[in-house]
């Protein structure tokens, strides 16, 4: 038994999507066995949860062990995972921070479908020069994207415009400047071509929310599996529905202490 303790109102669902990933691959289950207790009490409704409420969950050995993400690095500065899909990267944190206690600091994040790298600091200092090299575009941070379609090029720099729709959780990408909208620059490079599908790898000179995703299907590239971008009668006849986009390299220019970092690349282990 896992319990952990609200700081806020919001949704049971919303609550373990984003502090404990196992329960959350299997939460209708646990809802439908009512494996799960708010305050002593069990229930089988996903129902609000309020600040100071404490929730229960009583998984099986085998749904706790389901892994949110492997550690595939770690020093006394720094930790780097790779990300299962299908998790929320505040999940992979509350995970983090319950196993390596509040030194672990939140540094950047991924879309709850992609798979792959994320890199999270171990104490302030670190904190400090991983926001930093991230803000100064200190990071490079390369993806591997299975797309629908054919790219007009082997290779080229995409620059456009993206805006967001904050109630629809969607961004819409415009060729030219908009109000309220923000420059953003995508850098492909294609990998093999299968069928009617791309694999293509994607550089992020800019990272706005759901750039790749967004980008690539207003070039007409939908990556494969994506249910808010992507090519909804494609995805439905190969049966995918997360979208084939993985974290898969990522490497720094740091300074100072944690300048030894820069002659390492860390390489995710998915493969689309």
């Amino acid at each position: 038994m896992l319990e952990l303790t609200a700081e806020k109102t919001q949704a049971l669902k919303e609550f373990t999507e984003e502090n404990y990933a196992q329960a959350a691959f299997c939460f209708r289950t646990l809802l439908k066995n009512k494996e799960i207790k708010i305050n002593g009490k069990k229930t089988g409704e996903n129902t609000l949860v309020r600040a100071g409420d404490r929730v229960q969950y009583y998984l099986t050995e085998k749904q706790a062990q389901k892994q949110a993400c492997t550690v595939i690095y770690k020093d006394e500065n720094v930790l780097i995972v790779d990300k299962e899909s299908g998790v929320n990267s505040e999940a992979v944190f509350a995970e983090l921070q319950r196993k390596h206690g509040k030194v672990c600091r939140f540094i950047h994040r991924l879309d709850r479908n992609t798979q792959g790298l994320m890199a999270f600091a171990l104490g302030d200092q670190a904190e400090k020069a991983l926001l930093c090299a991230f803000r100064e575009k200190r990071v490079e941070k390369i993806y591997h994207a299975l797309c629908v379609g054919r790219f007009k090029e082997k290779q080229g720099t995409l620059q456009a415009y993206l805006k967001k729709n904050e109630e629809k959780a969607l961004v819409k990408i415009f060729d030219t400047p908009v109000s309220g909208g923000e420059r953003i620059v995508t850098e492909y490079k294609i990998l093999e071509e299968r069928e009617s599908l791309t694999k293509a790898e994607i550089t992020l000179h800019t990272g706005k929310t759901h750039q790749i995703r967004a980008h690539l299907a207003h070039i007409g590239c939908p990556i494969l599996g994506d249910m808010k971008y992507g090519n909804e009668a494609e995805n439905k006849r190969r049966n995918v529905s997360r979208q084939c986009l993985v974290a898969k390299r990522l490497s720094f220019s740091l300074l100072g202490e944690l300048a030894y970092l820069n002659e390492k690349t860390f390489i995710s282990r998915f493969e689309i």
